[in-house]
């Protein structure tokens, strides 16, 4: 009985494997990741968190959210190719933007 129930939860968590994500990430376009029903729902429920709450914070999780998404998309190597210089300027580029409107809304702009 517990050798089904573990063969059953590997087989249900095998697409949750660390190279099923990174080549899901790598092959799907903005268009696919924003279409998708999870990552929707999550961005949903995340946005209408900040809007009733009136939280800046969950409004920044939700910017950070997004704006990961789309570094991820635009500067992972695609599927076989290394890490060069030429994607690495772009998410170091994302980053230190997401980082500096998150500094700027929660430590230097005050109410």
């Amino acid at each position: 009985m517990d050798k089904q129930l573990l063969e059953k939860t590997t087989e249900v968590l095998r697409p949750f494997e660390t190279a099923n994500l990174m080549h899901s990430l790598q092959t799907m376009t903005l268009q696919q990741i924003f279409s998708n029903p999870a990552i929707l729902a999550i961005i949903t429920v995340v946005f209408f968190l900040g809007i009733i709450k009136r939280s800046k914070t969950v409004l920044l999780t939700l910017f950070t959210m997004v704006g990961a998404i789309v570094i991820l998309r635009y500067a992972m190597p695609a599927a076989g190719e290394e890490l060069s210089l030429k994607s690495l300027v772009p998410f170091a580029c994302g980053g230190l933007l997401i980082g500096g409107v998150i500094i700027y809304f929660s430590l230097i702009k005050s109410e």
